[in-house]
């Protein structure tokens, strides 16, 4: 007599790939270098099919040296600390996991690696209702007490869950190492403003040395302002000083005779 085998033999194991996206996934563009607080978008999926599903669990990020790493998201998928990422949000099939996040780094080295354990379970049969995770501790544990009998996942060989591991890395710089947003937006300025007709370029140096001759001329122009109006002063000065004396007739009381 022949005995069944389990569901999961009968079907491939699906592919699975972790990404690490900049800006909108849609655009499809790969994180490789950035800077911090960029807008990244971890991606982790398994091939399109109608049998397995997956949830993220255990994800951590290093230094690459070996010496300093941070742990991500617990074995129940929640995250440890939503500061620095937040959870995972899943697609209806349960095929795509994915969390948005800002870059950051270690202060001994520019580059990260991500990893994060992705634990298989069966679609069919409730296998994936814990996909994804609650992660209220109250709700949690209501939950896992009415599902100790349910199927949680996929079972390997050796009768432990089926776990893919996943890695992907990237270089986050400092600010000052990467080209700036209003750099960024200062070229696009000036590609617009050499296609406008009406508009003049100028150089910042330029800029600069212009804005400096002006304030040099308005300096010497005050100067001279005041030494014209000390000078009229002056000469008021000693021009009310001599009328003061010898106006009027010369007259000495002293030597005054009537007749």
């Amino acid at each position: 007599m022949l005995q069944s085998l389990p569901l999961q033999a009968t079907a491939p194991m699906p592919g699975c790939t972790m990404k690490i996206f900049s800006g909108d996934p849609t655009q499809h563009h790969v994180a490789e270098n950035v800077k911090i607080g960029d807008p990244l978008t971890l991606v982790i999926s398994i091939d399109k099919q109608e049998m397995f599903g997956l949830r993220i669990s255990d994800c951590l990020v290093r230094d690459g040296l070996g010496s300093s790493e941070q742990w991500l998201i617990n074995e129940e998928g929640c995250p440890i600390d939503s500061e620095i990422m937040g959870q995972f949000t899943y697609s209806d099939d349960k095929t795509e996991a994915r969390v948005n996040f800002q870059a950051h780094k270690f202060p001994s080295t520019a580059s990260v690696y991500y990893q994060c354990n992705v634990r298989l379970c069966i679609k069919h049969g409730r296998g994936c209702s814990n996909t994804p995770p609650l992660c209220n501790s109250i709700v949690r544990r209501r939950r896992d007490a009415a599902d100790d009998d349910e199927v949680k996942g996929v079972e390997g060989l050796d009768g432990t869950p089926a776990t893919i591991e996943v890695y992907s890395g990237l270089y986050v710089n400092e600010a000052s190492d990467v080209g700036s947003k209003s750099d960024f937006s200062e070229d696009v300025f000036k590609e617009r403003a050499i296609d406008d007709p009406n508009t003049i370029c100028i150089s910042q140096r330029s800029f600069a040395i212009g804005i400096a001759i002006a304030g040099l001329i308005l300096m010497l122009a005050v100067v001279a302002a005041i030494l014209v109006l000390l000078a009229k002063r002056r000469h008021k000065s000693v021009s009310t000083t001599g009328s003061s004396i010898y106006s009027g007739p010369y007259t000495n009381t002293a030597y005054s005779h009537s007749s």
